[in-house]
């Protein structure tokens, strides 16, 4: 019977997470990401009509950072909730050659304009305000980026902290100081 078990439970931790599989392009799919022409301007202004956040997702085939947030952080309900609801979330790959047309106009492949926004890690999660002027490229406009995995509670704080756009507001509190404050309020019970 403990054998029986070991093995039922070691193709259950092989199965592939829902909404994480892997595509032809080596690259994690999920529901909430959204297969666009990869032109900025569109995808913002698309974005825009939906109520949504534009945000940029940087993965590239083999990353063991990226299959741990698409397997153990993003799954997370509260996280999985706010990039249904919130986000519209473009994919690219690193190393990829389908062509991105930047805010700027400038058209490249994704692995040119990974080069020109200095993208160096995957996944790097890059988030768009809702207008970027014509002669500013993606990386220029940003208004944060996610360099790499983090675990659930920082990568929840970062998404609702852009949401908010507390970016904006001029209280003193940069995003380090609001997650500090979020993980005193949970460890308190008073947040999310």
């Amino acid at each position: 019977m403990k054998r029986i078990l070991a093995t039922l439970a070691a193709l259950f931790l092989t199965l592939p997470v829902m909404g994480a599989e892997l595509g032809a392009d080596g690259l994690h799919k999920a529901d909430w990401m959204r297969d666009t022409f990869k032109d900025l301007r569109e995808d913002l202004a698309e974005a825009n009509a939906e109520g949504k956040r534009l945000v940029l997702f940087f993965e590239q085939r083999g990353c063991t950072y990226c299959a741990k947030m698409h397997k153990e952080v993003f799954p997370d309900p509260r996280i999985t909730k706010m990039l249904e609801e919130d986000y519209f979330v473009v994919q690219l790959n690193l190393h990829g050659d389908i062509e991105v047309i930047d805010f700027d106009g400038e058209a490249l492949p994704e692995k040119a304009m990974a080069r020109k926004w200095g993208i160096l890690f995957t996944p790097t999660i890059m988030f768009l305000p809702e207008e970027v002027e014509d002669d500013k490229s993606a990386v220029q406009a940003a208004v944060a980026a996610m360099p790499g995995a983090f675990s659930a509670s920082t990568t929840f704080d970062l998404f609702k902290w852009v949401h908010e756009k507390r970016y904006e507001l001029d209280n003193g509190e940069d995003f380090q100081r609001y997650h500090a404050r979020m993980i005193q309020e949970r460890s308190n019970g008073k947040s999310d």
